[in-house]
């Protein structure tokens, strides 16, 4: 890993170019896909401001600047990505534009370095062929909407088409894609509902992290959570509580920093929490899982509804904390037995 600050004024044959394509032009930089990537995450400044869309439009004269952590990775593989036919998809809803399905923990959804062809982007390609998934995310992102963190599980969409994978991604701009998580945290909730309305950023100390920042490269990150159950306190830990969140933003680990922004490490996280393996359950991923999906479909109309229950770790945790339940709120009575709770 080795950090590389790239400036470059505009040519004029650079003039109406997006901001993507033209640092991906530029020698050393990565992929136009991991360029779009950069300018997400703030790490592009144009005419020294910070800018945030990679579809920006340049003019000749402007002054680019990169500054990044590029990590020695595999280059792009030329063509199509190689087909998994013996990663499994779990699909709960597919029609001839879109489907949805649960993801497992441990599944990348896209390549990355470590992971060229054992992600959910490569079971797609074998389930239903390169050429019938929407590309708009980049030729290594084919079908992926929006992503899950490696080891968080749930429900997630996938698009066949460009055109609707454009109107997905409209959907969660304009927040009308429902997505809902469920996440067991450290510590005794108090509030029966709230919200976190908190920016994020990546880390300048640490580049796999992303943290609340007040900065010019920070993006608005809005999460809603209700408490589910709380569980007493015990000789090693101080409780905890079970939530359902509610993603009005899609930040890179949104949940996750948002909960330790507010004190409530999420149970398991060994990239943002803290404590012993007592204090984390055992579990060796985050508590984390996308449950409930709710959107109307971009081409059809369909309201499509979806549910999912808690894989075997997670309810294997919540069952270790059954004695420990101080009761389930109104919410929680409703919700918890749908994740497949008793």
């Amino acid at each position: 890993m080795g950090e590389r600050v790239v400036n470059r004024m505009v040519g004029l044959d650079g003039e109406g170019m997006r901001l993507d394509a033209f640092l991906a032009t530029l020698e050393g930089l990565p992929s136009r896909s991991a360029c779009a990537r950069l300018v997400e995450d703030g790490a592009v400044t144009l005419n020294g401001v910070a800018v945030s869309s990679k579809s920006e439009r340049l003019r000749a004269g402007d002054q680019v600047q990169a500054s990044v952590d590029v990590p020695d990775e595999e280059p792009d593989a030329p063509g199509l990505l190689a087909p998994n036919p013996l990663i499994p998809l779990d699909i709960r809803f597919e029609d001839e534009y879109l489907m949805v399905l649960s993801k497992q923990a441990g599944l990348v959804c896209h390549p990355s370095p470590g992971h060229i062809d054992d992600t959910l982007a490569n079971a797609l390609v074998a389930h239903c062929g390169d050429a019938h998934l929407g590309h708009v995310q980049g030729e290594d992102r084919p079908g992926i909407v929006h992503r899950l963190d490696m080891d968080t599980s749930g429900l997630m969409v996938a698009a066949k088409t460009d055109e609707c994978q454009r109107a997905l991604q409209d959907l969660i701009r304009l927040r009308v894609l429902d997505r809902r998580y469920v996440v067991l945290v450290q510590g005794f909730v108090a509030p029966e509902t709230g919200m976190v309305n908190a920016n994020i950023a990546r880390s300048s100390r640490d580049r796999l992290r992303m943290a609340v920042s007040d900065s010019p490269s920070s993006r608005e990150a809005i999460t809603t959570f209700t408490t589910l159950e709380r569980f007493e306190a015990g000789l090693r830990d101080d409780g905890y509580s079970l939530l359902e969140c509610h993603l009005f933003t899609g930040r890179t680990h949104q949940i996750r920093v948002h909960m330790r922004h507010i004190g409530h490490d999420v149970v398991g996280d060994a990239l943002y929490g803290h404590g012993s393996e007592s204090q984390n359950l055992g579990l060796g991923r985050q508590f984390l899982h996308s449950w409930h999906i709710r959107f109307d479909h971009p081409v059809t109309g369909e309201t499509i509804e979806l549910a999912d229950h808690l894989p075997e770790d997670l309810l294997d945790v919540l069952e270790s904390l059954k004695d420990r339940s101080m009761g389930r709120t109104e919410a929680g009575e409703r919700i918890v037995p749908a994740l497949g709770c008793d």
